[in-house]
């Protein structure tokens, strides 16, 4: 049985592999072009600061949160909250700072 890959886009949540901001999750809130996306933690929640990132340098999780394109952080939040993520998001955070 073949898996169904997730798709890229808006509203995605993923776990960058790349940097130093590697292992921590961030949402996908615009597609720049093939190679790159815009993405946020946002930064309260996960460190991770709204930037471009290249594609192949995240992990796409099933996740997806209901946001428009270029949400800003705020927006982002209240997404994540109403999702019932934030604990998934916090869990992750701890066991980064663990070192797991």
């Amino acid at each position: 049985m073949v898996m169904a890959m997730p798709a890229i886009d808006i509203g995605r949540i993923c776990v960058k592999i790349r940097g130093r901001e590697a292992g921590r999750r961030c949402v996908i809130v615009d597609i720049i072009d093939r190679n790159y996306a815009l993405v946020t933690g946002p930064k309260n929640i996960t460190g991770v600061r709204r930037r471009r990132v290249n594609i192949n340098h995240l992990k796409l999780t099933e996740d997806v949160i209901k946001i428009r394109r270029g949400a800003s952080d705020e927006e982002v939040y209240k997404a994540i909250v109403e999702a019932g993520l934030i604990e998934k998001y916090r869990e992750v955070e701890k066991k980064i700072a663990r070192g797991y």
